[in-house]
Formats: structure tokens, C-alpha cells, sequence
């Protein structure tokens, strides 16, 4: 067997530090400008959106599905989340906030896979018919069960009265944290800025150093 060459392996060792550093340096980067102890912001103003901060974590639980059968305790996790909270009749502001959820996620084409739409009913009526015309994608679970307000209760209201007639829309990260939270009132494509400069910077930064 052939003994490797001493001065080959060091100077293939640089390179090969070189080739890690690639590839794991820029995700560290764009992680540490998302989430670390800088100003670095998602872009203000136009989207009206209000930054939760701390992060808030949500507990990884399972809910009842409109047809009754568990959810899974990782509804949360995985993809980017657009979630709201109703008593499940959905009003003229929850449809409106429907709406914008639908029309943000189409928005991002390629990469709408990775943003997923949740809706939490806090009463016994659904309209059931609404959501599967109007929102097919659209995961419809029941606010019930002994860990149901376990999950609900890290999520601001913004105003007066149960968490259910506030009218929010709200972000969660891959992770299950609650980043920001939007009015039902926010203007169109609101949350697709956002994403354009949230997800999208981040990812956006990874490839631009990539491709130096």
C-alpha cells in the first residue's frame, strides 16, 4: 500500500480548509445577520410589519385537523409559516387576511413550497366550504385539547380582547419561533416584502459568497 506523501497532505490540508470554509462560512454569516446581535432588519416601513422581539419559541404540539385526526406535533417546523388565528367562520377581515396569505405565497413561485399557510380555529364552526373553494392549501387545525393554549399563548394580540379577534397574521421561522406579526390591514404584497428581503436575502447572501 502506498504511504501518502507528508508534504502532499499539507498543502492539500489549506485547500481543504478552504473548500469547508466555502460552504459552511456564509451560512454562519447569513444566520448570524438574521438572528444575531446586530440591526440588521427585514425591510421596514412599506409592510407594515412588527418585528417580536425576543423571538418567541412555540411548542412543538399535535391538533385535531378540520376532519378530526392529529396534526402531528410538527406542523410548525420545517417550512416558513403564515399563520393566523379566528374563531373559524372567517369574517370579512379574516377572508381579506386569507387573501393576502394566498396571493404572497403565489407571489414567491419557485419557492412557495417552502412557505406553508396555518389556520387556527378557536370556535366549533368552520366554514369548511370557504376554506377548501378559496384556500385548498390551506392547513385548518382546532384550537383544542390540553396543550392548545400552551401554543397560543406566546402570540400577541396587539389589542384589546381575545387573541382570536385580533386579526393578525403572524411569521414563524423553520424552527417554530414567532418572529413578526402583521394587521389584517397590511397593504397588498406586505408579506411577500418580507420574505423578499427576509428568506430571500438570506438565502440571497449564501449564493452571492458562494459564487465569489
Amino acid at each position: 500500500m502506498t504511504t501518502p506523501d507528508p508534504a502532499a497532505v499539507r498543502r492539500g490540508r489549506p485547500q481543504l480548509i478552504a473548500l469547508a470554509a466555502l460552504f459552511f462560512v456564509p451560512l454562519a454569516v447569513a444566520f448570524w445577520l438574521y438572528y444575531g446581535p446586530t440591526d440588521w432588519r427585514p425591510a421596514g416601513g412599506s409592510n407594515k410589519g412588527e418585528l417580536v422581539e425576543p423571538a418567541r419559541p412555540l411548542p412543538a404540539i399535535s391538533l385535531p385537523m378540520a376532519d378530526g385526526s392529529p396534526s402531528g406535533t410538527g406542523f410548525l417546523r420545517d417550512k416558513w409559516t403564515m399563520l393566523y388565528v379566528g374563531d373559524g367562520t372567517c369574517d370579512k377581515r379574516c377572508r381579506r387576511a386569507m387573501y393576502l396569505t394566498r396571493q404572497s405565497r403565489i407571489a414567491l413561485n419557485k419557492d412557495m413550497d417552502r412557505i406553508q399557510r396555518v389556520f387556527l380555529a378557536t370556535g366549533t364552526q368552520l366554514d369548511n366550504a370557504f376554506f377548501a373553494q378559496e384556500h385548498p392549501d390551506l392547513l385548518v387545525l382546532k384550537l383544542q385539547g390540553p396543550d392548545a393554549a400552551r401554543l397560543v399563548e406566546p402570540i400577541p394580540a396587539y389589542a384589546d380582547g381575545p387573541l382570536s379577534s385580533a386579526g393578525r397574521i403572524y411569521l414563524v421561522d423553520p424552527l417554530g419561533n414567532l418572529l413578526m406579526s402583521y394587521p389584517a390591514s397590511a397593504p397588498d404584497k406586505a408579506l411577500y416584502a418580507h420574505f423578499g428581503f427576509g428568506l430571500e436575502r438570506i438565502t440571497g447572501v449564501v449564493r452571492e459568497m458562494l459564487a465569489k
